[in-house]
């Protein structure tokens, strides 16, 4: 049986039907996982790492499976003033050492975090604060450097730690040392690189029930064949990422059933905006154009109008995805109802490109993972074969992630290298705007805007538009508000959305699952029937 949510106007819960069920290893869950986490610091911001350390480390809000937000480690916020904001921390709330959380230890994450280093930092996430203060030892005022009114889904990806046990601690220290302590329902016990992170029941936490897990093993899966081998064997429980091409053993078994729901993390081609010439677009010569053929606006608009969106989620990736010509799909923050899925139009496509001085096209490599999400590569090629088609002669170079992601983001001594080239991204926040703000505001370290701005885009139009929704304080307005940005940044191509994954778990007979839209696999979403 297959579960496809076509709306998110309501939750889904996978309930499998106990008859046919393995017994389980007694409050024992193994969790097979497609990527790799990368480490103990729960103040680097990548997805995987994320998804483990949020069983440890609570942030002040939590978000719900459609990325709404809702209390976490603060029992309550309210906006003082336009640049205010204060929480309060749940009455007896205490680390797994016992200790109490103190507003001193939320003031410590916070800057913490802002101070982290890296390739994935939250300093997106944290560029509204102007500073943080404990009023007393339950409340922490934060203050903004200017109206902030989704302060508090910013908050929702920072981990508090222990001032404490953290001060000077490195990843030594967050793998199972001094380090390692939250108020989350599970305590970190170890994290072998390339192989495991493993997690025990805390002793206590303010959510009831207890958790039903004394032992929760995340395995790492990379290979998508293996994955679903270890959940119909019975070596795993549950399993993310099933790729499409899967579907059918999972369907077919009588050991475990399939979940699906629309996700969060979309596929972008992003392009580069800044060089006026660039190594990867090349003339009949196999050399570098003089003028990079990607600035002109005609060129992105013709490679967007080559790009078959509807195919490349019902073939390339088998149904385990759906087109998307913006920043946020139905039910997520931001989703725009008038921003339709871009359109396909080779002939365009090819008219715009002569139009542009290209009747010939032009040679371009693209660049993506290959081992990101399933289907990744198999993507890059159809994409490389539609921008082929309408005279754009592509080669497609699929990378590991480990090395896409230096190449693809440099770092402070090196720009990003490539010219085309896909990757997914959702922001942490699960906010259409945030996400912009990440990936297309114009690149400013000090802000923290554009921290993962790839192709340089740089637009003042978009970036005024953007920062107006910082200042909106209702919802509705404020979302209306997102739609005009999205809608400068889709009119000039700046980035090519072409569709957003569904999440997709493979899951023991016997168990229940909530699936979420940021597809991250939570144990406490996972229950006995």
């Amino acid at each position: 049986m297959t579960i496809r949510r076509r709306s998110l106007a309501l939750a889904t819960t996978l309930i499998a039907p106990l008859a046919l069920a393995a017994p389980l290893a007694a409050q024992e869950l193994t969790i097979g996982f497609k990527a790799a986490v990368t480490g103990s610091d729960p103040h680097q911001n990548y997805t995987p790492n994320r998804n483990v350390q949020l069983h440890v480390y609570e942030p002040l809000v939590l978000q719900d499976e459609f990325m709404r937000i809702r209390p976490g480690a603060a029992s309550a916020w309210r906006n003082v003033d336009p640049t205010t904001w204060e929480f309060t921390l749940r009455e007896g709330l205490k680390f797994h050492d016992g200790t109490p959380v103190t507003a001193d230890d939320v003031v410590f994450s916070i800057r913490r975090a802002r101070a982290a280093t890296g390739l994935r930092t939250f300093v997106a996430q944290t560029r509204s604060v102007a500073s943080a203060e404990a009023k007393d030892a339950r409340t922490i005022v934060i203050r903004t450097n200017g109206p902030a009114p989704l302060l508090p889904s910013q908050m929702a990806v920072i981990a508090i730690v222990s001032a404490r046990a953290a001060e000077g601690a490195g990843e030594a220290e967050f793998n199972g040392g001094r380090a390692a302590l939250g108020t989350g329902p599970y305590r970190w016990v170890n994290y072998t690189p390339g192989q495991s992170v493993v997690l025990e029941r805390a002793g206590s936490h303010w959510r009831t029930p207890a958790e039903p897990w004394q032992r929760v093993t995340f395995r790492f899966m990379t290979n998508d064949s293996a994955r679903v081998a270890a959940l119909l064997a019975g070596d795993a429980d549950v399993i993310d990422n099933v790729p499409a091409s899967l579907y059918g053993r999972v369907r077919e078994s009588d050991r475990a059933e399939l979940v699906t729901t629309p996700g969060l993390f979309t596929l972008y081609m992003y392009l580069d905006h800044h060089r006026q010439q660039v190594q990867y677009a090349t003339g009949p010569d196999g050399q570098p154009l003089p003028q990079s053929p990607i600035r002109d606006r005609r060129v992105r608009e013709a490679m967007s109008l080559a790009l078959n969106r509807e195919a490349l989620a019902e073939r390339a990736m088998e149904g385990s995805a759906d087109p998307i010509g913006q920043f946020a799909g139905p039910g997520f923050i931001g989703h725009d109802p008038g921003l339709p899925v871009l359109p396909f139009d080779p002939a365009r496509a090819r008219a715009l490109l002569a139009e542009a001085g290209h009747p010939n096209g032009f040679g371009l490599t693209i660049h993506c993972t290959n081992d990101r999400f399933p289907g990744d590569a198999r993507t890059c090629q159809a994409v490389g074969q539609m921008l082929t088609a309408v005279g754009i002669r592509t080669t497609v170079d699929a990378l590991p992630a480990a090395v896409f992601f230096r190449r693809a983001n440099g770092n402070a001594t090196t720009e990003p290298e490539f010219t085309a080239f896909q990757a997914i991204f959702a922001s942490s926040t699960g906010v259409a705007s945030e996400t912009m703000a990440t990936i297309l505001h114009t690149r400013d370290r000090q802000s923290g805007f554009g921290s993962l701005n790839r192709g340089r885009y740089s637009n003042p139009a978009f970036d005024a538009a953007l920062r107006r929704v910082d200042t909106i304080f209702d919802p509705a307005e404020a979302e209306r508000a997102m739609g005009e940005a999205a809608r400068i940044a889709i009119e000039d191509k700046a980035i090519l959305p072409i569709f957003s994954l569904r999440a997709s778990y493979g899951v023991r007979r016997g168990l229940t699952l909530t699936p979420r839209g940021d597809q991250y696999t939570f144990a406490t979403t996972i229950r006995p029937r």
